[in-house]
């Protein structure tokens, strides 16, 4: 294990079930089948208090990297709350705290500290209601980091959907889906494929913006004016991309397996249907940034917290994903 990577896993938001899936890592079960050494950082007190009303066995210990394994205990990284939380009531108090966990995830990555960060469910609107812009961890990542374009992609039920446009109004979708915007896009996502998942020479499935792909320009002309050309373009320097291709059947099998990933247009073409397949397993991962950071594919789920029916299934689905991530940065170093 002393070759093994350290993931950084940050609770999100305290009210939320971000820290009662964390509490699952001490499953020394669980722990053999995820070869590498995990920090939670969140709360110290908070953890032990919902361990205690969950009743959920282990040991919680302050993290300390010169300490052995100890199976069945769980490494904290103690960053304090600004005020008790309670599961299922936000506090606009404690929205610091969260943006807290991933600066101190985002540092120890950048330094080594860490080889990736996992990061647990925030909720975006009581961020804001604190006084914080904020629209979502692969916007604020990208931000804190200095990357001009980073690419959302989730992963889960055999599918991994990217997206040109993450969490904005549809009505204005169509102006954010410009040429640049899906050349930067599709350059990011072929290169990541190679880097995060091995695969060179991906085959990319991509949508078009309007029913039917614009139906040759009868129901919009986003396709023609911007999607084809740009295709075209990065076709002759060697991708290999199919599309547009009409939202509404891409998801299909036939169509499917003519691809490696699917790149969408916006959030909810592209992951109503990863959710529908892989909902509670699925899982989030940020392309493009200098670091790896994956992520759970579900939000705070403030009417389970605290009742120890949340699902920590996305949880380890994305870190295993980081570790694989990580364990290939390192070979090729």
């Amino acid at each position: 294990m002393q070759s093994s990577p350290t993931i950084a896993v940050t609770v999100g938001e305290p009210a939320g079930v971000g820290p009662e899936i964390c509490l699952h890592l001490m499953d020394p079960v669980r722990q053999v089948q995820l070869p590498a050494r995990i920090v939670v950082l969140g709360d110290l007190p908070l953890l032990a208090e919902r361990a205690s009303a969950l009743h959920l066995p282990g040991t919680l210990r302050n993290w300390n990297p010169s300490l052995p394994l100890l199976p069945g205990s769980l490494d904290v990284l103690h960053l304090p709350l600004a005020a008790k939380a309670c599961p299922g009531r936000l506090d606009p108090a404690n929205a610091r705290h969260v943006l807290a966990l991933l600066d101190r995830a985002l540092a120890g990555c950048q330094s080594g500290e860490f080889a990736a960060m996992v990061t647990g469910p925030v909720h975006k609107g009581v961020i804001n209601d604190a006084g914080m812009p904020f629209t979502g961890h692969t916007e604020y990542l990208a931000e804190r980091t200095g990357t001009r374009r980073v690419v959302m992609m989730l992963a889960g039920g055999g599918l991994r959907v990217a997206l040109v446009t993450t969490h904005l109004p549809l009505k204005d979708v169509p102006a954010a889906v410009t040429q640049a915007a899906v050349e930067e896009t599709l350059r990011i996502l072929h290169s990541e494929m190679g880097r995060k998942y091995g695969i060179s020479r991906p085959r990319i499935l991509v949508a078009g913006l309007n029913p039917h792909a614009g139906e040759g320009g009868y129901l919009g002309r986003e396709e023609i004016d911007v999607i084809i050309p740009v295709l075209e373009r990065l076709r002759a320097e060697g991708m290999t991309l199919l599309g547009p291709l009409p939202a509404d059947t891409m998801f299909s099998p036939p169509v499917l397996a003519r691809g490696d990933c699917v790149l969408a247009m916006y959030h909810d073409q592209g992951l109503t249907a990863l959710k529908y397949a892989s909902f509670g397993h699925g899982i989030n991962v940020t392309l493009g940034l200098p670091i790896i950071r994956t992520s759970v594919d579900h939000g705070t789920a403030l009417e389970l917290a605290g009742t120890g029916q949340a699902d920590p299934g996305s949880l380890f689905a994305a870190i295993e994903q980081a570790i694989g991530m990580a364990e290939r940065a390192n070979r090729e170093s």
